[in-house]
């Protein structure tokens, strides 16, 4: 503990953001260049070296917390960053991505706002990449066995990395052309840019690990021909199989999934299309679904030029404090988050009617209509209470041109075949069933992810990555050295 004062006389400072006039003209990250380090050791010294973290237990990958804190407090960064990648495979991912449930958790919260867990994170990342504390760690030795990660998210990716330093031969599939699943396609470039995606990719084929794109299990593999193959199999798939809104006018044209769009702008990014197809650009667009795909959404059609933009949450505006009867701490609480994307909604007024921001709370979508043509031109919507039932004489009409559809997904998509392939059991909800060795039912067959979890957040994405590569060394080998943050059965911190 470096300063143990530093919580008293430090007020909490974020990572400034660019203005938001400047950064909605491109579609780099929205934080200022360089901003960061210049504060992130005040920052550090604001830990309070707690006897008991709970910012331990509100992270799934166990993140060594307080320990960088005082780390980079001091400047060590080489330590600060060997204690962190001891926890965490790509925390560049997480600093930038994951919505710091730790956070939640930091004791200095109960009282005070927390410790910028989640910047400190991201700065020791960028400095480890910059003064090349993290060189490509190969096996020193192979162990003749060979694994299949079906799935390139961070998931899949995390699982590959630890068996090939393990000393397995390790091979991801990835059906899109391009390896990171839902970071490379679904995370628009102004949250992350891929440059650092790339960083790591090309690290782990250093280490070994190969890489097979274009290539969909189930139909251009077979997957009984990936069990012949390979000693094991990891379905790292995540959970694809979007939730639908069942309202009549749903068919008509111009209302499509988030996972429709947001991989078309991504494209842009990358330079294989010159203008989205299904661009914002002068449309007015009303997006269903409060969640982060909706913010994702709302940040990219705003840059695309919409003419307006709405999001619409069932759920009532939260309060800017935590429910301390409702969400003690230090479970993750349910209040009012300004994200880069709404702060730009707010200041451009992207939509004059909403409650805040752009979106309109309790708000639930009636019906669509359209013109003659069959196309979307409005949405009819309504006020609902607690129980999500309409309240009476609250029905109003959006002008929409294009709705996204952002309602979270159900599990993995089963229409490649793969599942039904290999005789994968399933769970009522459609994930794929394991135990708590991450083994299905299908003998070196294991399942981890989102595909197996459920929806879930980036930070449990990667934990389950590192158990079950922990699970499927010790299934080949007989033990395991190989850390193994959680089992399937762990939840969150809830009450």
């Amino acid at each position: 503990m470096a300063d143990p004062k530093g919580f008293m006389h430090t007020p909490r400072q974020e990572w400034p953001r660019r203005p938001v006039e400047q950064r909605v003209r491109d579609w780099d990250e929205v934080y200022v260049p360089g901003a960061l380090l210049p504060i992130i050791s005040k920052q550090a010294d604001r830990c309070m070296d707690c006897g008991i973290p709970f910012c331990h237990q509100a992270c799934p990958l166990g993140n060594l917390i307080p320990e960088w804190n005082d780390l980079v407090s001091r400047e060590d960064w080489r330590a600060a960053s060997d204690r962190l990648h001891a926890t965490n495979n790509f925390p560049e991912f997480t600093g930038r991505l994951c919505p710091a449930p730790c956070e939640a958790g930091c004791v200095l919260a109960i009282n005070q706002p927390a410790v910028t867990i989640k910047n400190v994170e991201c700065a020791i990342a960028d400095r480890a990449w910059e003064e090349g504390f993290t060189p490509p760690c190969p096996p020193e030795r192979l162990s003749g066995k060979t694994v299949a990660v079906v799935g390139s998210g961070p998931t899949g990716l995390a699982a590959a990395q630890q068996l090939t330093r393990a000393g397995h031969t390790v091979a991801v599939y990835e059906k899109d052309d391009r390896i990171g699943g839902l970071m490379r396609y679904g995370i628009p470039e102004f949250k992350m840019e891929k440059r650092h995606l790339e960083r790591r990719i090309e690290q782990m084929r250093a280490e070994g690990t190969k890489f097979r794109t274009s290539t969909t299990v189930g139909r251009d593999v077979a997957a009984d021909e990936l069990r012949t193959r390979y000693d094991a199999v990891v379905i790292a798939t995540g959970a694809t199989a979007w939730r639908e809104l069942p309202v009549p006018g749903r068919a008509l044209n111009g209302i499509h999934q988030a996972m429709e769009y947001l991989p078309l702008s991504n494209r842009v990014c990358e330079g294989d299309l010159e203008v989205s197809p299904l661009s914002a650009a002068g449309k007015h667009v009303v997006i269903v679904g409060g969640g982060d795909t909706g913010a994702d959404c709302l940040g990219t059609a705003v840059r695309e030029g919409a003419a307006s933009v709405s999001q619409l949450d069932i759920y009532a505006l939260p309060g800017t404090e935590r429910d301390e009867d409702a969400e003690p701490w230090p479970t993750y609480p349910k209040i009012y988050r300004l994200s880069a994307a709404h702060e730009e909604a707010r200041d451009l007024r992207t939509a004059p009617a909403a409650d805040a921001d752009a979106r309109l709370f309790a708000a639930s979508t009636l019906h669509f209509i359209g013109d003659e043509r069959g196309s979307v031109r409005s949405l009819h919507l309504v006020e609902v209470d607690e129980r999500r039932a309409p309240v009476p004489d609250t029905g109003r009409t959006l002008p929409a041109d294009l709705v996204l559809l952002a309602l979270g997904f159900s599990g993995p998509d089963q229409e490649d075949g793969l599942i039904e392939q290999l005789g994968l059991a399933l769970q009522p909800r459609g994930t794929i069933s394991r135990d708590e060795g991450f083994a299905t039912n299908v003998p070196g067959v294991f399942a981890a992810g989102d595909a197996a979890r459920g929806q879930s957040l980036i930070v449990w994405a990667i934990a389950e990555g590192r158990a079950v590569a922990a699970a499927v060394d010790h299934y080949l080998t007989g033990s395991s050295q190989l850390p193994a943050p959680i089992v399937p059965s762990d939840r969150p911190m809830v009450v």
